[in-house]
């Protein structure tokens, strides 16, 4: 299966749906994770993985565009939420080339970026090793794929 939406939901206590991520969770506040939870699991999932891309970043680099903001994997199927800062699960590797969650901190006077926060439903647990990046937990991930859906926040700095 692609990388195609599903009836997986995704959804976060801390912001709506397109509503803005509160400076807590951001660069410019606490810097921690929001509380994420999910629902309409695809039948047969064994695991779950997360990202948070923000596809408005100016940047450019490999092929790829954007900046990535948090890279985890390695959940158990039987889990359905993560609590605000939560160290679950195995981090990845963010754009600022650090270990787990970096929030929201878009340059001075760029608009209102849109953060991508994706959760994938895979068919089996991989146990994949710590410091993945976004790319290299697409590659490896991809082929158990059975659903994905995204909560989209946005911030803005002036």
């Amino acid at each position: 299966m692609g990388f195609a939406l599903s009836s997986i939901q995704l959804t976060s206590s801390a912001f709506p749906l397109a509503g803005q991520i509160p400076s807590k969770h951001t660069g410019e506040g606490e810097n921690v994770s929001p509380a994420l939870s999910w629902n309409s699991v695809p039948e047969g999932t064994q695991a779950f993985a997360l990202i948070c891309h923000d596809p408005d970043a100016p940047l450019v680099k490999l092929g790829s565009y954007g900046f990535v903001h948090w890279v985890l994997y390695n959940l158990p199927a039987e889990l359905y939420s993560l609590v605000e800062g939560s160290t679950e699960g195995t981090a990845g590797i963010n754009d600022y080339g650090k270990s787990g969650y970096a929030g929201p901190m878009p340059p001075e006077g760029h608009g209102v970026h849109h953060y991508y926060f994706w959760i994938l439903a895979l068919d089996r647990q991989l146990d994949l090793p710590p410091g993945l990046s976004m790319a290299e937990l697409l590659e490896k991930t991809e082929p158990y794929l059975l659903g994905a859906n995204r909560l989209v926040g946005t911030y803005q700095r002036d």
